[in-house]
C-alpha cells in the first residue's frame, strides 16, 4: 500500500516518524548492542524492550519488527535461538511481530531489532513539547549501565543483578499509557545519553531549562556503591564530560553521584513533563503498577538545556 502522504516530523536521534494519513503516522527506530547479561534468552529480550522504547517515547505503538543478528559461525547455534525466542517473546509481549530479519558472521555477538509502529500525527509526543512549570517524572530507577559493566567484570551483587534485569525487561507501554492519561507535555526515554543527557536535550528542545533533584531519582540497588568502587562503563564518562558544560551541580556533590545521574542507560524509563497539578497523580498511578517512579525536579525559564542539580 502506498502512503497517501510522507512529511517528516520531529522525531529523537535515532527514531523517524512521517505522516500516513490524517489518522495514522508511521514510526520507525533501530537499536541493537553486545550482550549486557549471561542468559540468551533475557538478552534477547532486554534488546527488543530498548529497541520498541523510541515508539512509546513519541505516543506509539509497536506494529512489526526485523531482527539484526551478528553472530560467531563457531558459537552453537541454540544460543542463537534463545536469543531470538527472547527477543519475540517480548515484541509479542508488546501486541507485535517479528516479521522477518537479516544476519552477519561476526566475531562477536551482537542482537537487536528495527521497529516500526503507529501512531496518531495528533498525538505524537516531541521533545519540544515541554514547558516551564511543569514537573518532570521518571519512571524507572537509573542505574543500568553501572550493574551491566559490573555483570561483564563478575562484580555485580545478586540483588543489583535481578533488579537491573527486571527493570531492563519491562517494557514503558504502561508509563506511556499513564503519562498519556495525565495530559504529559513532553517524552523521552532514558538510554545511551544517561538521565542528564536526554533532559538536556528535552529542555533545548522545549527552550526551556531544567532542575533536578538528586536525592528524588530513583536507583537501583548498589549503582551509587559501583560508582564509587570506580565500576563505571566509557558511556557513562563520556555522558559525564558531555554535560558538565551546561550543568550547575552542588559542591559537596560527589563525583560518583555526578556518574550515576549521567549513567548510560539499557532500556531506562521513561522521563515525562507533566502539569504540577497532575504530577503526584501520575507518580501514584505509576508506583501502583510497581514502575520505581518519583517526581524529580521541573523546567524551569532559563538558558535553554542548561540544567541546575540540587
Amino acid at each position: 500500500m502506498a502512503a497517501d502522504v510522507l512529511v517528516g516530523l520531529e522525531a529523537p536521534d535515532d527514531a523517524a516518524v512521517c505522516a500516513w494519513d490524517e489518522e495514522r503516522a508511521l514510526v520507525s527506530t533501530v537499536d541493537f548492542f553486545t550482550p549486557i547479561v549471561d542468559d540468551p534468552y533475557t538478552f534477547g529480550a532486554i534488546t527488543a524492550a530498548n529497541a520498541m522504547s523510541d515508539i512509546y517515547a513519541m505516543g506509539g505503538r509497536p506494529l512489526f519488527a526485523l531482527n539484526i543478528v551478528a553472530f560467531p559461525a563457531k558459537l552453537d547455534k541454540s544460543i542463537l535461538l534463545e536469543i531470538l525466542r527472547g527477543g519475540r517473546a517480548k515484541v509479542e509481549e508488546a501486541g507485535a511481530v517479528i516479521v522477518g530479519g537479516h544476519s552477519i558472521d561476526d566475531k562477536e555477538p551482537k542482537y537487536g531489532l528495527a521497529v516500526v509502529g503507529v501512531v496518531h500525527p495528533d498525538r505524537i509526543y516531541r521533545q519540544s513539547g515541554g514547558q516551564a512549570g511543569e514537573r518532570l517524572v521518571l519512571s524507572k530507577a537509573i542505574g543500568t549501565g553501572l550493574i551491566s559493566t559490573a555483570i561483564k567484570e563478575g562484580s555485580a551483587p545478586e540483588a543489583a543483578m535481578r533488579a537491573a534485569v527486571e527493570s531492563m525487561l519491562r517494557l514503558n507501554r504502561r508509563a506511556l499509557e499513564l503519562a498519556q492519561a495525565h495530559a504529559a507535555g513532553a517524552i523521552t526515554d532514558v538510554t545511551g545519553f544517561g538521565l542528564l543527557g536526554h533532559l538536556a536535550d528535552l529542555a533545548r528542545a522545549s527552550g526551556v531549562a531544567a532542575l533536578v533533584d538528586s536525592a528524588r531519582v530513583p536507583r537501583l540497588p548498589h549503582a551509587l556503591e559501583l560508582a564509587q568502587q570506580g565500576c563505571v562503563p566509557g558511556g557513562t564518562q563520556s555522558n559525564l564530560r558531555h554535560v558538565e558544560p551546561i550543568t550547575r551541580w552542588p559542591e559537596a556533590l560527589p563525583e560518583a553521584e555526578r556518574l550515576l545521574l549521567c549513567d548510560a542507560q539499557t532500556s531506562g524509563g521513561l522521563l515525562i513533563s507533566v502539569a504540577a497539578d497532575q504530577c503526584d497523580d501520575l507518580v501514584e498511578a505509576l508506583r501502583a503498577e510497581n514502575h520505581a517512579a518519583a517526581a524529580i525536579g521541573e523546567l524551569v525559564r532559563g538558558a535553554a538545556g542548561t540544567i541546575e542539580v540540587r
